[in-house]
């Protein structure tokens, strides 16, 4: 049962983006711009969080 309902869900969010996309381009532009971003925040601070464990996790 678990397999159906993410299947659902999968299909759901894929005809949710596909509908943003075709009514209105700009909206979803800006959403995949916002999740780049969220991205490269998190990569950086894994990043910043790694230079700090090699300096000795000093302040």
């Amino acid at each position: 049962m678990a397999v159906n309902s993410k299947k659902i869900a999968v299909y759901i969010l894929v005809v949710f983006a596909l509908y943003v996309i075709i009514t209105d381009p700009a909206k979803a532009a800006d959403y995949v711009q916002i999740g780049f971003e969220g991205i490269s925040t998190a990569a950086r601070s894994i990043g910043d969080f790694m230079t700090w464990i090699a300096d000795g996790a000093k302040n």
